[in-house]
């Protein structure tokens, strides 16, 4: 079943152009890593165009092609608040070829509840470059102006406040499920294939407010406000938005963002990726738009990849478990 919804999505990017001549017209597996890769790239976001995902792979593109002469081709692969497309990322070739972005706690979370159709184990993540903040967002001439008008009118009438979010058992159904515990209130979570759609619904009066990220407010600035931000500190982009501790809540939490590779793609290809996408990182322009979009960069290699996942399984264990996700 899995190969034929594969098989039909591939022949769907196809026939719609999302893949270039150049990105399925080279040879089955990569000769060895000093010519890797001597072709395009297929670059698959798990969720629908326009959120954060798809943002900053478009960023990385030019300075992929900057140092390996080749192209980083986009396409998606949406649904299951990414499962969809992380449940057949094994059965794709693993030749070097094609990369999927992942996403913390999503790809830990996920495999806790229902069958998504893959386990967190069977993910090979080899680069983890950034960290968005949750923020609870308003457009601009909402009612509510801050936090606590939110919680008032959630009070009110519990469930009356609708809330868009990027699809469940993610960073935006924790921020949500969290706050509603703490503030002690009811709202409405909608969730959504990507942040591209929840902040779409945001602006287009389907929900009253949405949980996106400093990300989602930095790309809208124009258009929405943000009442609060679950980080330790003010992000420097908005130093007139409180965190959620300063208002008396203990949250901070966000979205992590990665990429990942067939199981079976080899361990000097894999290790090349991570070199590649390292450089891409370090690159002061690329830094610097990231961090004028509201992103907060970090440098997770394949080689500390173990660690990094086993300390942040660890922290979503406790929070599934006060979801009660798990028992």
């Amino acid at each position: 079943m899995r190969q034929t919804r594969f098989t039909t999505w591939k022949l769907g990017a196809l026939m719609g152009g999302l893949l270039s001549a150049a990105a399925i017209a080279g040879p089955a597996m990569a000769a060895d890593t000093g010519s890797f890769p001597d072709h395009n790239i297929q670059y698959i976001i798990p969720f629908g165009p326009g959120g954060e995902s798809d943002i900053s792979a478009r960023l990385q593109q030019k300075y992929f092609q900057d140092i390996t002469g080749q192209q980083l081709i986009i396409q998606y692969m949406a649904g299951g608040g990414g499962a969809v497309g992380w449940s057949q990322l094994n059965e794709m070739d693993g030749d070097g070829y094609t990369i999927m972005g992942t996403n913390l706690p999503h790809i830990i979370l996920k495999p806790m509840g229902k069958d998504p159709g893959f386990k967190t184990e069977d993910l090979k993540n080899f680069f983890y470059f950034h960290y968005s903040p949750d923020a609870l967002i308003v457009k601009k001439d909402s009612p509510y102006k801050t936090l606590d008008d939110l919680i008032a009118a959630a009070k009110k009438a519990p469930g009356s406040v609708t809330v868009s979010g990027s699809g469940t058992q993610s960073a935006n159904d924790i921020a949500n499920r969290r706050f509603e515990s703490m503030a002690d209130v009811k709202t409405t979570y909608i969730p959504f294939k990507g942040t591209g759609a929840a902040v779409t619904a945001l602006l287009g009066g389907q929900v009253q407010a949405e949980w996106g990220y400093t990300t989602t407010a930095a790309n809208h600035k124009d258009k929405v406000r943000m009442l609060a931000v679950a980080a330790n500190e003010r992000h420097p982009l908005f130093p007139d938005v409180p965190t959620f501790k300063e208002l008396g809540y203990d949250m901070t939490g966000g979205a992590y963002r990665g990429m990942a590779v067939p199981k079976s793609t080899p361990e000097d290809v894999t290790k090349k990726l991570s070199e590649i996408f390292g450089k891409i990182n370090q690159n002061p322009e690329f830094r610097q738009k990231m961090e004028d979009l509201g992103f907060v960069l970090i440098d997770v290699p394949y080689d500390q990849m173990d660690d990094f996942m086993a300390k942040r399984r660890a922290e979503y264990e406790k929070v599934a478990r006060e979801m009660g996700i798990i028992k």
